[in-house]
C-alpha cells in the first residue's frame, strides 16, 4: 500500500502531461494523422511496409486520407510526413533557420559527433564547401576521371563468369573512395578495412543498445577497429604535413584549413565520407544495372552511345571528360535510376520553433520527414511513375518542373556534395560494362527497402566478356 499512492501520483502526472499536450497541439493546428500506440506510434506499421517489395502504401494510404501533409509517430517521436514539393523544397532551404538536422541513436553514434552528417552551424557550412570543392567539375575533369577510369577497368578485369554485381559495386566504390580521401590504391589493407564498414552499415537501423542488439554490438565494434586503422594513417599523415609533405586528397585538405582539427575529429568526418561515398553509388550502380536488364530497348541504346565513345579510343585508352560529356542517354538513365531507385528515401529534421506549413503548426522540437521517394514516384509529378523510363529525360515530356520536383541528392545547405562525383562514377562504370561484357542473370533477385534500399541477393550475375575487332 505505501508504494500504491506514489506510483498512481507518477502514473496521474503522465496522463495530465499527455493531456495538456493534445491540447496544446489541438490549439496550434497540427496536420491530421494518426499517433497510433503510446511510445510505438505507428514504427511498426512503418517497418513491415518497408519490408515488402512495395513499401509504398504506408505513405499513400495516409496521404488519401489526411493529404500532402500528416501526422504520425515512428522512432519514438511525434514525425510530421510531407510528400509535397514545394514544403520539402521549404525545409531544406531552411536549414539552420527553421529546422536541423536530426537522426536516429544508432546512425549519429556509429557516423561519430564530428561527422559531417551531425555538424551545424559555421562549421558545417565550411566542411561542406570544403567537400564539395574536391568533386567540382574542374577536379573530376583533371584529376580524378583518370582515377575513376582506371580502378573501373581494374576491377573489371577480375571478372570471370558469374559476380555478385552489388558486392563488386561496393569495393569499385570504396576503392575510389579511399584514393580520393586518403590517397590509397587497392591492397589487403583497403579490402580489410572494407569488410569493417559493412558491419557498421548494417548497424544504422538497430537498436542503439549492445546489451539488446547484436546487431548494433557488432557494429560498435567494427566502427572502433576501423577508427583506430583510421587514426594511424592520419597520425602518419600529419607528421608528413608537417615537414611540408603534401597529397592532392582530402586528408591534406584537412590539415591545410587552418580550424586546428584534432585527430578524432578528422577521423570521424572520414568515416562519415567513405561511408557516404561507398554505400549509395554502388547501390545505384547495381539497381541501375537490374533495370536495364529487365528495360532491353534502353540497354540496345545506352550499348549504342558507349560503342559510338569506344569506336574512337584506341585499345587501352581511358576516358576524357570530352567523352563523358558525350553521353546523353546515360545522363537520362542516370536520372531515372536515381528517380526510380530512391537510396535517400527523404531527410529527417528537427523543428527548431514551431512553423507554420499551408495552414497548419508544426510544434517545436517535433520532427519532420521530407519525403523525396513519395515525390518521385507521384503520378501528378511523373507520367507512369513506378515504370523505369530513361527517355522521359530526354525531353522532360514525362516529368513536371523537373527542378523542384526531382531531388535525388537532397538541396539546400546540405545538398549531397558528391553528386556530380556519383553521375561519373556512375557513367564510367556504365561505359565499361556495357562495351566490355554481356550478361544474364544468374537467379531472380528482388529489391528489398529496409533498412536500405537493395537487392535481396546482392544480384547475382552470369558475365561473359566481350570481343572487340576493329575494322
Amino acid at each position: 500500500m505505501p508504494l500504491l499512492f506514489p506510483f498512481l501520483f507518477f502514473i496521474s502526472l503522465i496522463l495530465l502531461l499527455l493531456l495538456l499536450r493534445s491540447s496544446r497541439h489541438r490549439r496550434l493546428r497540427v496536420p491530421p494523422g494518426n499517433l497510433g500506440l503510446p511510445f510505438i506510434g505507428e514504427t511498426l506499421q512503418l517497418i513491415s511496409a518497408y519490408k515488402t517489395e512495395n513499401p509504398e502504401p504506408f505513405i499513400d494510404e495516409r496521404v488519401n486520407r489526411f493529404g500532402s501533409l500528416f501526422t504520425t509517430h515512428v522512432f519514438g517521436e511525434p514525425t510530421v510526413f510531407s510528400v509535397d514539393p514545394e514544403t520539402n523544397r521549404f525545409i531544406l532551404q531552411n536549414e539552420g533557420k527553421l529546422f536541423e538536422s536530426s537522426y536516429p541513436g544508432s546512425i549519429s553514434n556509429l557516423l561519430g559527433k564530428h561527422s559531417l552528417l551531425l555538424m551545424k552551424g559555421s562549421l558545417h557550412k565550411r566542411m561542406h564547401s570544403l567537400t564539395m570543392s574536391f568533386a567540382n567539375s574542374s577536379i573530376l575533369r583533371n584529376h580524378l576521371l583518370a582515377d575513376i577510369d582506371r580502378l573501373v577497368r581494374l576491377n573489371l578485369d577480375s571478372w570471370s563468369d558469374r559476380v555478385f554485381l552489388m558486392e563488386e559495386a561496393k569495393k569499385i566504390t570504396f576503392e575510389l573512395a579511399m584514393k580520393q580521401l586518403m590517397s590509397f590504391d587497392p591492397g589487403e589493407w583497403t579490402e580489410s578495412l572494407r569488410k569493417e564498414y559493412v558491419l557498421v552499415i548494417e548497424g544504422f537501423f538497430s537498436l542503439p543498445l549492445p546489451l539488446f542488439s547484436t546487431t548494433y554490438r557488432r557494429a560498435i565494434k567494427a566502427r572502433t577497429k576501423v577508427a583506430e586503422a583510421l587514426s594511424l594513417v592520419v597520425t602518419g599523415r600529419r607528421k608528413e604535413h608537417e615537414k611540408g609533405e603534401k597529397k592532392n586528397d582530402m586528408l591534406s585538405a584537412l590539415f591545410s584549413t587552418g580550424d586546428g582539427f584534432s585527430d578524432e575529429e578528422i577521423v570521424d568526418f572520414l568515416v562519415a565520407l567513405l561511408v557516404a561515398a561507398y554505400e549509395t553509388t554502388s547501390t545505384i550502380m547495381t539497381l541501375a544495372v537490374k533495370f536495364l536488364t529487365e528495360t532491353p530497348l534502353a540497354l540496345a541504346q545506352l550499348k549504342e552511345e558507349h560503342e559510338g565513345i569506344r569506336a574512337k579510343k584506341r585499345d587501352g585508352e581511358g576516358l576524357e571528360w570530352s567523352d563523358y560529356k558525350s553521353m546523353p542517354f546515360t545522363q537520362c538513365v542516370v536520372n531515372e535510376t536515381l528517380r526510380v531507385a530512391n537510396i535517400i528515401g527523404g531527410v529527417f529534421r528537427r523543428v527548431m520553433t514551431d512553423v507554420n506549413i499551408k495552414g497548419y503548426t508544426i510544434p517545436k522540437g517535433w520532427k519532420i520527414f521530407a519525403s523525396f521517394r513519395a515525390v518521385h514516384l507521384d503520378q501528378d509529378y511523373f507520367k507512369d511513375a513506378r515504370t523505369f523510363n530513361p527517355w522521359r529525360w530526354q525531353s522532360n515530356s514525362g516529368v513536371s518542373s523537373p527542378g523542384n520536383v526531382f531531388t535525388p541528392f537532397g538541396g539546400g545547405p546540405r545538398l549531397c556534395p558528391g553528386y556530380e562525383l556519383a553521375r561519373v562514377e556512375l557513367s564510367v562504370f556504365l561505359h565499361h560494362l556495357v562495351t566490355g561484357f554481356s550478361w544474364t542473370p544468374a537467379e531472380e533477385d528482388k529489391l528489398v527497402f529496409f533498412p536500405t534500399t537493395r537487392t535481396q541477393k546482392r544480384y547475382p550475375i552470369n558475365v561473359q566478356r566481350r570481343n572487340h575487332v576493329k575494322s
